[in-house]
């Protein structure tokens, strides 16, 4: 089993679907290469902007994790953003954000391994191997 498959299995109540996987790890993705909101710089200032910086800033450094709730998720991204999320997914806006919330620190995580935020291309690099490593 794959680790999206690992960390998802009891997001909405095990129901996901593969489908349902790969739309959500598409989804993060984008949040993370978006240009229009400054891709994973953008969305870390974003949490900043919420008083939710050293959440955020736990992913990209060293060390363990802070968790992030759906409805801190959903207050960075926006009810929209969650709701488009739902919709493409098939699920409620508050399975949309439980799975948000447990997948974006991980691919966080995964993308800065050395603590900090590499260069686009290499961002880009990174998120082609996690699409096999969350698969």
């Amino acid at each position: 089993m794959g680790l999206l498959s690992e960390i998802l299995k009891n997001v909405a109540g095990g129901t996901l679907t593969t489908d349902n996987h790969n739309q959500l790890f598409d989804t993060v993705v984008g949040m993370l290469t978006n240009s229009q909101t400054g891709g994973l710089p953008g969305l870390l200032e974003a949490f900043k902007n919420k008083g939710l910086g050293e959440i955020a800033g736990s992913w990209v450094k060293t060390g363990p994790n802070l968790p992030v709730s759906p409805s801190q998720i959903q207050q960075v991204l926006g009810k929209g953003q969650i709701q488009q999320v739902a919709q493409k997914m098939g699920l409620s806006t508050t399975d949309a954000a439980d799975a948000v919330s447990k997948l974006l620190p991980e691919v966080v995580d995964k993308l800065t391994p050395k603590g900090n935020i590499e260069p686009s291309a290499l961002l880009g690099e990174g998120l082609q191997v996690l699409k096999g490593f969350f698969s």
